[in-house]
This record gives structure tokens, C-alpha cells and sequence, in this order.
């Protein structure tokens, strides 16, 4: 019998056209032939950034509504059960390589990617535990996506920036069009950019889904005393239901960054739209928003110097990370360590992250899109920027930039969930 890892180095050579294969039609077959429909709420959350972030607040608040939540989020930094959790936890090897016999058994001659196992086996092992709600995130645009062969009950498209522009396009209305695949008719579609894209807004109408857009339909205040407060009062003309309500004195989140607002909106957005069936007080809101973990996303360890992990690898993430470093207290020093693959758009990260770093340091990815911290340097040096270290990986440049920091200095390791991910498992590792 296959082991979790037989099946996962198995999966990522099995299909055919490698591990990216945009299109529903194999997903959906399979998905009919396991009888996959769920009874239960289906949320839906795309996105260029925030994706991570909103199932988290979704899942922490309706675990702590005392609903039992299924969560399909990718990619995972250090185990694949990551990707699919029951109330937060990640599920077990033997749940997920018993949901890999069956759908290996249904699809017959149908070959299916890595994700689309994935997504197959999260929806299967969700149904199996009779979850309360399903919260699936888009792994990849939206329209085209294994996880878009399941009606949302309520459909999120967090931001729209470029990313993956040879699957998605290298235009935001193009982008715009592919999240907005996610919506359904006559369901609630929110979105946390205002103004969306042109290519959004038109969909969205064109299928007659309930465009709820923030700003105008949901918002937030800031407060005082650490406190903000939501507001949900639906202008959009074919929100049937005419609630108007204020979620007043909420906690901050425990997610860290000002853009967190944004996403905790858009998750309380999510359930007002869902209030009738999934009832939450007030309470589970204020406990799901101060227990809600999300590592890797502007996490900040604890102890000095100061260190931050940030798996932002986009312009869009770069400006988050820029927004969330001027927000702490002075450091003497500010550290980089960074890696990116090479099919980002590395320059633009640069341009708009430059002024926060006084020092790199720069190491490859093991990965067939890697680059050498030799490239990357070069890249730097382009824009301007001295003091960079080269090394070998990337655990070498966070013990060499540990070694070179004082306690009153800061050291921000991003570029990739995979640079990330290679800092965490050392630590985890002592």
C-alpha cells in the first residue's frame, strides 16, 4: 500500500501534461462519478493576495461558532496535510491516501493533476466528516480551477494584481475575468477591490450574481483603542435580503499588517451572507479574530533581533510587506534574506521593497524555477542597491544574517512560500 509520499511523488509526474493543467472538464467527470455534492454551504475565496488570510478568519470564526469547518487552502509550507484541515488541523496521511485510493479507483483513464487530486480528496474528506461549511481556496485564477467545479454558496475574489500571467493574462481586466469564474447566479459574490476590474463588474451582472463590493456594500472603521468596527449595508441592487448591520468594538486580528482590515471585511462579509444558515454571535466573531493563525504571512517570531516571515512573492504582496515593515518601531539594522523563482516579476518586488533593507542576503531555490543568488544579485545591483551576501541556500543566509544582527536589529525572510517554508523547517529543527 502507498504511503502519503509514494503518492505524492507519483502525482507530481503522473499526468501527462505536467502539474499545471487549466480546464474543469477531467475534475468534473471524476467529481460525478464520486457522487462529490455537497450539502453543505460552499464558500469560494480567489484572489491575487488575502486567499490564505480570509480562510483563516472564516475558519477560525466558525470553529469558534462551534460549527465544524472543512478548508482546502495551497500551498502548504511544510506538510502537504496542511492543505486539507478539519477545524484548523490538518487532516491525517491515512484519511488523505484512503481519499487518493478512491479517486484513483473512479477516474479510470482520466488523468488528473497533482491539485486536482487535491481538491478531489479535501471535498471528499470533508463530506465524509459531514462538515457544517467548506471553505475551498482557488489554487489558481478561478474560471479554470479544480476547485470552481463546486457551486460557491458565496463566492470571495480578495484582490486583482498580475500573477501567473501566462495562465491568467498580463492585463488586470483579463485577471479580473478569470477570478471572477468563482461566481454563481443569483449568489453572493464579494469583492474586496474597489473599484473591481471593468471584466469583474460585467460578469458578475451578466450571470446575475450578487456583486457586493467593499467600500460600498461592506467596510470597516478604524477605532480607537485598538478596536475597529464592520459594517454590512448591501447597496447592491439585487441583494434580496436588505440586512443592514454594524459589528461594533471588534478586536484587532492576530493576523499582523493594516491590510488584515481588508481581509477580516471580507470574511465578515462572507458570514452575513451566510447568517441565515450558519448563525454567529458576536462572541465567536471576537474569538475568531483574536485566535486566527496564519503562518508566514507577515508573522512575526517572537524574541530579538526581530524576525518576520512573508511568503509575498507578487508586486501586489511587495506592497503589503512595504506598508506592514513601516508600520513597527525603528530597527538600527533591516535585513533582507530573499529568494524568488524566477518566473516572477523579481524587479518590480525589488523597486517597490528597496528603501526598507540596509543589507541581502541571497540564496538559490532547489527548484526547477529557481535562480542563483549570483542572478539575483545581479537584479539588485540593478536597481542600486550594495551590501549583498551571497550564499548557498537559503538556511545558510538566515543563520549568516542571524550571525551578523544585533538584538535591536530586524531580518525579514520572503520572496517565496518555498524560501519561507526552508527557514521554518530549520527552526522546527532547532
Amino acid at each position: 500500500m502507498k504511503t502519503l509520499n509514494d503518492w505524492l511523488a507519483h502525482l507530481e509526474t503522473a499526468h501527462s501534461s505536467g502539474l499545471i493543467d487549466m480546464g474543469l472538464a477531467r475534475t468534473d467527470e471524476v467529481k460525478q462519478r464520486m457522487q462529490l455534492n455537497p450539502e453543505c454551504p460552499v464558500v469560494v475565496v480567489a484572489g491575487t493576495n488575502g486567499k490564505g488570510s480570509v480562510c483563516a478568519f472564516l475558519t477560525q470564526i466558525y470553529k469558534q461558532a462551534g460549527f465544524k469547518v472543512g478548508t482546502l487552502t495551497s500551498p502548504h509550507l511544510l506538510r502537504f496535510n496542511e492543505r486539507i484541515a478539519i477545524n484548523g488541523e490538518p487532516v491525517d496521511d491515512e484519511a488523505i491516501v484512503a481519499s487518493f485510493e478512491r479517486i484513483e479507483e473512479a477516474r479510470g483513464e482520466i488523468s488528473l493533476t497533482y491539485f486536482e487530486f487535491n481538491t478531489l480528496a479535501a471535498v471528499d474528506i470533508f463530506m465524509r466528516e459531514n462538515v457544517d461549511v467548506m471553505i475551498l481556496e482557488v489554487g489558481l485564477g478561478g474560471r479554470l480551477d479544480a476547485v470552481n467545479v463546486f457551486d460557491a454558496d458565496c463566492a470571495v475574489v480578495t484582490s486583482i494584481d498580475l500573477d501567473h500571467q501566462s495562465f491568467l493574462g498580463d492585463t488586470v481586466e483579463q485577471v479580473g475575468f478569470e477570478k471572477a469564474g468563482v461566481f454563481r447566479s443569483g449568489k453572493p459574490a464579494i469583492c474586496g477591490q474597489n473599484p473591481p476590474p471593468e471584466s469583474l463588474r460585467r460578469h458578475a451582472e451578466a450571470i446575475g450574481a450578487q456583486l457586493l463590493l467593499a467600500g460600498r456594500d461592506f467596510g470597516f472603521s478604524r477605532l480607537e483603542q485598538q478596536q475597529w468596527s464592520f459594517h454590512f449595508h448591501p447597496q447592491a441592487p439585487d441583494f434580496s435580503d436588505g440586512l443592514m448591520r454594524n459589528r461594533n468594538a471588534l478586536p484587532v486580528p492576530a493576523l499582523r499588517g493594516a491590510y488584515q482590515l481588508g481581509n477580516a471585511a471580507c470574511a465578515l462579509a462572507v458570514i452575513e451572507c451566510l447568517n441565515a444558515e450558519l448563525p454567529i454571535d458576536i462572541g465567536a466573531i471576537k474569538r475568531g479574530l483574536l485566535l486566527v493563525s496564519n503562518p508566514g504571512r507577515f508573522q512575526v517570531l517572537p524574541g530579538r533581533p526581530l524576525v518576520i516571515l512573508d511568503v509575498g512573492h507578487n508586486p501586489h504582496a511587495a506592497r503589503a510587506l512595504r506598508q506592514g515593515l513601516m508600520a513597527l518601531p525603528f530597527a538600527e539594522k533591516r535585513i533582507a534574506v530573499f529568494s524568488m523563482l524566477a518566473d516572477k516579476d523579481m524587479d518590480a518586488v525589488i523597486e517597490i521593497v528597496k528603501d526598507q533593507f540596509d543589507e541581502w542576503y541571497l540564496a538559490p531555490l532547489a527548484l526547477p524555477r529557481g535562480q542563483s543568488a549570483q542572478v539575483q544579485a545581479q537584479k539588485l545591483e540593478a536597481h542600486g542597491i550594495g551590501h549583498v551576501h551571497c550564499l548557498k541556500n537559503v538556511v545558510a543566509a538566515y543563520h549568516a544574517a542571524l550571525a551578523g544582527a544585533s538584538e535591536n536589529d530586524r531580518i525579514t525572510v520572503f520572496g517565496s512560500f518555498h524560501t519561507v517554508a526552508e527557514v521554518m523547517a530549520a527552526q522546527q529543527q532547532g
